[in-house]
């Protein structure tokens, strides 16, 4: 008698959030963002192109690489992913991103002076790892190269939900993971110039030489989602694909 009240409540209770405001605006914010026009493939190979002589990528979390990696104009690349999400995990390097930058700094794959052009990171999609996979990054990307990140721009709470099992949200099974407070932790750093292409879930841009928008002042200490929703355009200088070549171009 219990179990069936229960399955009684689930199911009356279930079916109004169903109906609820809230989650059919989750819904629709999904579908605008799986609409938006370009994906992560057409800016990394942009910013490629933009290289002079033979190009060096590195991309951090492949999982499937049809999805991008294998669509990427580059002379050489390579591929890191410990393969938890794809069984078949065909990269280079079969460990994490902490292992592989561990290993190319100790020389012991690669070589320590490789320089990339591009370093895409789209592994586990949390602050504090995201982070340190740009810390990681910074000392290997070139001068005048570009480090991309993946998810940088959550249309809503639900898509930045810290526990990516949780379906039963607005967001469904769709999920951005908290990079967004890793991209706009380095919006604060002056010596870095950084931008989002405001499409597919957002493509953070950063350069250390490159002027595709200046850092702001170290506001939302606590990384509050509700801040970000008020201030998103500056807080993650959101762009557009046009708004970044032009900014490109101008250089």
């Amino acid at each position: 008698m219990k179990k069936l009240k229960r399955l009684v409540w689930y199911f009356i209770h279930g079916k109004e959030f169903l109906n609820s405001p809230v989650y059919i605006a989750g819904q629709e914010k999904t579908k605008i963002e799986l609409k938006k026009p370009y994906s992560r493939t057409d800016v990394i190979n942009y910013l490629l192109s933009l290289a002079k002589g033979t190009t060096t990528y590195l991309e951090i979390g492949v999982r499937n690489p049809d999805d991008n990696f294998n669509h990427i104009n580059a002379a050489t690349k390579y591929s890191v992913d410990p393969g938890l999400e794809f069984e078949e995990n065909p990269v280079d390097f079969k460990i994490t991103s902490d292992e592989f930058f561990d290993k190319l700094r100790a020389n012991q794959i690669l070589s320590s002076n490789l320089r990339f052009d591009v370093i895409f990171i789209d592994g586990l999609h949390y602050a504090e790892q995201v982070d340190r996979d740009i810390q990681n990054a910074m000392h290997v990307i070139k001068d005048n190269g570009f480090i991309v990140l993946h998810d940088c721009n959550p249309p809503t709470e639900w898509h930045a939900r810290e526990t990516f099992g949780f379906y039963k949200t607005p967001a469904q099974g769709y999920w951005n993971g908290t990079t967004w407070k890793a991209f706009l932790k380095w919006r604060f750093n002056p010596a870095v110039y950084s931008c989002c292409v405001d499409t597919n879930w957002g493509i953070g841009v950063l350069s250390k030489t490159h002027p595709i928008g200046k850092s702001i002042a170290h506001t939302n200490p606590f990384y509050e989602y509700s801040l970000l929703e008020k201030h998103r355009k500056a807080y993650l200088n959101l762009v557009t694909f046009d708004d970044l070549k032009h900014a490109l171009k101008e250089v």
